[in-house]
């Protein structure tokens, strides 16, 4: 098994644009009832198995994001699609709009390139330059305007009956990599740790009071963790996106990074975690994150060209209560092999399949639940 190059985003799945007024909410909403009645029990237990097939359409995390209505239509065309597949998950909304969303408020806005996602370039060159600037709340930024209109959008067009998200607001240690180069603040995280620890806290409270925002626009419709996580409205735990928590020593990560994890997703129910990349090094220092829910990985070659071949490190999740996402992009075979190195009696996962056709995934649906039940 190897990464395949070629593929523009492996995790995503071709579908038909939906409009609202096509789209049966009826049928969705009855879907989604059936199935969050599982995702409830599965939440209070300490162990068990779910299988999530994630319909990601790749262009609502590229240039699609920038066109609200094209981005409802599509992802209304894939939860469509997604009630063909056999899973105990459901899918939901989520207004995406880039990861410069926090970054925004010291005065950052998107470049775009055709075709691609948005983009952000630093604009300070030291952490002294960031924490004597002025900013602004989140939601008076364009990039943060937009994101709430978007999800005013979402809301009016669906009435609250189909799950939405929170978009992705990444991490405080996520975060400065729109702000400076990560050289310099890699450097002030070993000479000046009280100036990173501040910066972190600004952030904290500024992704806060937008989560507010957002949430308070959702309702009852807020799925939990949200972005790219299996995700329910009986569940809880917040969602972050943390890949450059692989760039530091986990002793660095769990004295710097964490507190500042541990602090933003404490009001919606405790930190969830994810980054890229094999981090079967870090998972002490993750699974020590005070109040964690659930961690995402991936699991397979073609899920991620750096995913970990460390499977078997992963069995320190099992009995901790904490639910693992593993994403396993590949056919039947390949979940059979992956899942029989990193499944263990005493966890509690969730399945993260991307099987190309509905005869496929029932196929791997029933495997999961064979071998982990």
């Amino acid at each position: 098994m190897k990464f395949d190059n070629t593929l523009a985003d492996a995790q995503a799945t071709t579908v038909v644009p939906v409009k609202p007024a096509d789209f049966d909410f009826d049928r969705y909403e009855d879907y989604c009832n059936g199935l969050n009645a599982g995702c409830e029990a599965f939440w209070k237990s300490n162990s068990g198995v779910m299988v999530y097939r994630r319909m990601r359409v790749a262009e609502c995390f590229s240039y699609g994001c920038r066109d609200r209505e094209l981005s409802l239509a599509l992802q209304l065309g894939a939860l469509e699609k997604s009630m063909l597949f056999k899973a105990d998950v459901p899918n939901f909304l989520e207004p995406w709009y880039g990861i410069g969303t926090i970054a925004s408020a010291f005065g950052g806005d998107y470049h775009w390139v055709e075709g691609n996602a948005p983009a952000m370039k630093p604009r300070f060159t030291s952490i002294d330059e960031v924490l004597a600037s002025d900013y602004k709340e989140v939601a008076e930024t364009p990039i943060g305007r937009h994101t709430l209109e978007m999800i005013e959008y979402f809301m009016d067009q669906t009435k609250g009956r189909v799950p939405v998200s929170f978009t992705d607001m990444q991490s405080p240690l996520n975060i400065v990599a729109s702000l400076l180069p990560l050289d310099s603040f890699f450097m002030d995280l070993m000479m000046a740790p009280e100036k990173v620890q501040a910066l972190f806290d600004l952030l904290s409270d500024l992704t806060i009071r937008f989560d507010e925002k957002q949430k308070a626009l959702i309702g009852d419709a807020l799925v939990l963790p949200g972005h790219g996580f299996a995700s329910s409205t009986k569940w809880s735990g917040l969602g972050m996106s943390d890949d450059n928590a692989i760039m530091i020593a986990p002793e660095q990560y769990a004295e710097m990074a964490a507190p500042y994890v541990e602090k933003i997703c404490a009001p919606l129910g405790g930190p969830v975690f994810h980054s890229c990349g094999d981090w079967s090094g870090w998972i002490d220092a993750v699974l020590a994150t005070k109040g964690l829910k659930m961690a995402d990985g991936a699991f397979s070659p073609q899920t991620d060209p750096g995913a970990t071949d460390n499977l078997e490190a992963f069995h320190r999740f099992a009995n901790t209560g904490v639910a693992l996402n593993a994403r396993i992009v590949g056919d039947v075979a390949t979940i059979r092999e992956q899942l029989s190195r990193l499944w263990t009696k005493g966890m509690k996962m969730v399945v993260v399949t991307y099987c190309a056709t509905p005869a496929e995934q029932e196929e791997a649906y029933k495997l999961v639940h064979e071998m982990c039940e």
